[in-house]
C-alpha cells in the first residue's frame, strides 16, 4: 500500500518502454501506476510476434550503433546502459532464451512473445506495478494527467510521470500520435511523425499489378544515391506489391529514400536483379541466337531471371529494348526504379519524428515540464527493423525510469 511518503510515478503507456520504465522504477523504490488505452498492455510486442519477435540484433557496438544515423550519438549513450547483451541477459532473467539466427537477429528460443510478455507482466504485478488499461490518455490539467477511461474521466496526480506512448504507426495497437498535440501546447518541439520503416509508391503498369503483387524478389542489391552523393548499398530482398514495394531490404533505406520524396518530389532506387553475375556475362549470352525459342523464354534462359523480376524489366525498358543485349544488360545490373511517395504513417512498421532530444535533458526530461520523462518510440530518432528499434525502447525505457525514480528522491 502507499504511504504519503512513498513517491508515486505515473508511467503512461504499456509497451516495451513503458513496462521496462515501471520496472526501473518500481526496482528504485517508487510506487508506479501504468496506464494504457488499450484493453491490453503490449499489444505490439505481440504482433512483431508473430514474425518471431526480433528482440535485438548480434551486430558488433560499432556497426550497431550507426543504425541510428543522425541520433547515433545519443542511440550510443543509451546503449552505454542497456545493449544488445544486456536485453538478452534480462530476457534470460524472464526463462526466456535467446538464439542468433543466420541473418545476425536474436529471437526468444522458441519464435513467441505471448511468454515474454506474460511472465514479464507477471513480475511487474508482483513487485507492485498497478495496470490501469483502458486508460487513453488526452493531455495536462495544471499538473494533472487526464485520461478517458469506460467510467468516463479520469483525474490523476502522480509526483512525476514517465510517457511512452509512441510513435504514430499501427493506430489500432494504441500509437496514434495524438499526444503530439497536448506536448505541443505545452510548448514541447515535437517534429512531425513521419512514416519509417515502410513500403514505397511505385507507378505500376496494370499487368505488374494483377500478375505480381505479392511476388518477393531476391536476391537483389538495391542502391540509392542520396541528394548529397552519398551511395547507400544494401542486399537483401523485398515484396512487389499492388501499390510499390515493400519489406526489409526497402525497410533499410526508407529514411533515406522518404526524405529525399520530401524535397524532391521522388526517388529512384537502382537495383541490381542479378548480384552473383557480372554485366559482361549477361551480354554474352544474351547475344547467342535465341533460335526458334520466344524473346522471352531466350531472355529467361540467357539471365536466370524469373517472371517477377521479368516484369520489373518490362516497366523500366521498352519493347523494342529487348533486342538489344547490352541494354537489357545495363537494366538488370542497375534498373532505375522511381518511388513517387512513402506508404501513410498509419502502415509503417514505426516512425521517424517525435519529441526533439534537444528538449530533454541527458536523463531523457522535459525541460519544459520538470518531472515528466518520455521513452520510446515518442522520442525524435528512428532505426532500421532487425532489433534495433526494440533494443533503444527498452534502453531508453530503462533510462527514463531510473531518472525518473532518482529525481523524485533528489525532492525527498
Amino acid at each position: 500500500m502507499s504511504t504519503p511518503s512513498t513517491p508515486r510515478l505515473a508511467v503512461v503507456g504499456g509497451g516495451p518502454a513503458g513496462l521496462m520504465a515501471a520496472e526501473a522504477a518500481i526496482a528504485a523504490g517508487v510506487d508506479v501506476d501504468l496506464y494504457d488505452r488499450m484493453g491490453s498492455v503490449g499489444r505490439k510486442l505481440l504482433i512483431a510476434g508473430k514474425g518471431g519477435l526480433n528482440l535485438t540484433h548480434s551486430e558488433l557496438r560499432e556497426a550497431f550503433v550507426t543504425r541510428y544515423g543522425a541520433r547515433r550519438d545519443a542511440a550510443a549513450r543509451w546503449l552505454d546502459v542497456f545493449d544488445a547483451d544486456a536485453l538478452r541477459a534480462w530476457a534470460r532473467g524472464l526463462g526466456i532464451e535467446t538464439f542468433v539466427g543466420t541473418s545476425g537477429r536474436v529471437f526468444p528460443s522458441d519464435l513467441k512473445a505471448a511468454p515474454l510478455l506474460r511472465g514479464w507482466v507477471r513480475r511487474l504485478r508482483a513487485e507492485g506495478v498497478r495496470f490501469h488499461v483502458q486508460h487513453a490518455w488526452k493531455g495536462w490539467d495544471g499538473d494533472a494527467l487526464l485520461f478517458t477511461a469506460p467510467a468516463g474521466e479520469v483525474r490523476v496526480m502522480p509526483d512525476a510521470a514517465v510517457f511512452a506512448l509512441g510513435g504514430a504507426s499501427w493506430p489500432v495497437l494504441g500509437s496514434d500520435g495524438t499526444w503530439a498535440a497536448p506536448f505541443e501546447a505545452a510548448g514541447v518541439d515535437v517534429a512531425t511523425l513521419a512514416p519509417s520503416n515502410c513500403g514505397f509508391d511505385v507507378e505500376w503498369s496494370p499487368f505488374l499489378r494483377e500478375h505480381h503483387a505479392g511476388a518477393p524478389i531476391k536476391p537483389v542489391v538495391a542502391t540509392f544515391t542520396a541528394p548529397d552523393g552519398t551511395r547507400l548499398t544494401r542486399q537483401g530482398e523485398f515484396v512487389l506489391s499492388a501499390y510499390g514495394i515493400e519489406g526489409s531490404l526497402v525497410y533499410a533505406l526508407s529514411a533515406a529514400l522518404r526524405d529525399t520524396i520530401e524535397a524532391r518530389g521522388h526517388a529512384t532506387l537502382e537495383l541490381d536483379l542479378t548480384p552473383q553475375r557480372d554485366q559482361a556475362a549477361l551480354i554474352r549470352d544474351l547475344s547467342r541466337p535465341r533460335g526458334k525459342r520466344s524473346r522471352s523464354e531466350h531472355l529467361r534462359r540467357a539471365t536466370g531471371l524469373d517472371a517477377a523480376k521479368i516484369a520489373l524489366l518490362h516497366e523500366v525498358l521498352p519493347r523494342d529494348a529487348f533486342d538489344d543485349a547490352h541494354r537489357v544488360a545495363a537494366a538488370i545490373k542497375a534498373l532505375p526504379l522511381v518511388l513517387r511517395s512513402a506508404r501513410p504513417v498509419a502502415e509503417a512498421i514505426s516512425s521517424a519524428g517525435g519529441v526533439r532530444l534537444e528538449g530533454l535533458d541527458d536523463t531523457l526530461m522535459l525541460r519544459a515540464r520538470p518531472g515528466s520523462f518520455v521513452a520510446g518510440e515518442m522520442l525524435d530518432w528512428e532505426a532500421p527493423t532487425g532489433g534495433y528499434l526494440l533494443t533503444a525502447c527498452f534502453a531508453t525505457g530503462l533510462i527514463a525510469g531510473r531518472a525518473a525514480a532518482a529525481w523524485l528522491r533528489a525532492r525527498g
